[in-house]
């Protein structure tokens, strides 16, 4: 069973588990548990994808219960008309918040764009990241006494491929579990000492206008166990408030960012 955060009569969002693909893929035949089917059962009917989330990343995933609602809201995706929120553990000590513009040439999946052309050069990618807390712990990893690691927040404006990992890991703070575009001696580290197995990466909210009624719609996900041990760990507990998982509120939605 999935967390089912919010449901009306145009749309549902669940709360992503770390693990779960959104949908079936022929990249990976033999998986039958997947986030579109469990929703459609649970709720009885179906559902249509507005955006993605990467198999490794957690938190809000928003479908349209038509295609029409999910037409709407992946219209409003692609128009940077929904602000979105994530929260990550980054490997060493962020010791500032801004704003990163970077663009990114494209990155194509070895499996999935067999068959692509050629990347196109740099696109625009621009991200806002605030620094919540630091931590040092007394273990050792790699060729350092003890592990740093960063709380960080951040914003996307644009939706590049692995965008927020790929950022981080430009400013030389991968995060934690990025297996890709991050430090593998650290992850090795991370996840031997503190239980952090996963990439530490989740989506924590989505605010926007809802695509029927105009209200603005703010949803949020809540943390899984793993993170809920980290921030015990690290002494993070207060640093991501508990607050409501659903809010209609004039000020929810942001002026849509300009990239």
């Amino acid at each position: 069973m999935l967390e089912i955060i919010y449901q009306d009569e145009w749309l549902v969002a669940v709360n992503k588990p770390a693990g779960w693909l959104v949908h079936r893929s022929w990249l990976d035949r033999k998986e039958k548990v997947v986030v579109m089917q469990t929703v459609r059962d649970q709720i009885g009917q179906h559902v249509f994808t507005a955006h993605r989330l990467d198999r490794p990343t957690s938190g809000v995933l928003l479908m349209g219960l038509s295609s029409e609602v999910g037409r709407l809201l992946a219209q409003q995706f692609e128009q940077h008309q929904i602000r979105k929120t994530y929260h990550a553990v980054l490997r060493g000590w962020l010791t500032e918040s801004g704003t990163l513009d970077y663009p990114l040439v494209e990155e194509l999946d070895k499996i999935a764009d067999k068959f692509a052309t050629e990347p196109r050069g740099p696109q625009p990618a621009v991200t806002d990241f605030q620094m919540l807390a630091h931590t040092e712990m007394p273990v050792a990893i790699g060729r350092y006494a003890s592990a740093r690691y960063s709380l960080v927040e951040m914003q996307p404006r644009t939706g590049r491929k692995h965008q927020l990992r790929r950022h981080m890991a430009h400013l030389r703070h991968p995060i934690i579990g990025d297996t890709t575009h991050g430090d593998l001696r650290q992850n090795r580290g991370a996840a031997a000492n503190f239980g952090l197995d996963r990439l530490m990466l989740h989506a924590s909210a989505l605010s926007l206008n809802h695509p029927v009624t105009g209200e603005p719609l703010v949803i949020r996900a809540g943390l899984d166990a793993v993170w809920q041990q980290m921030l015990h760990q690290f002494g993070w507990q207060d640093q991501i408030p508990d607050v409501p998982r659903v809010e209609f509120a004039d000020e929810a939605v942001q002026d849509k960012p300009t990239e």
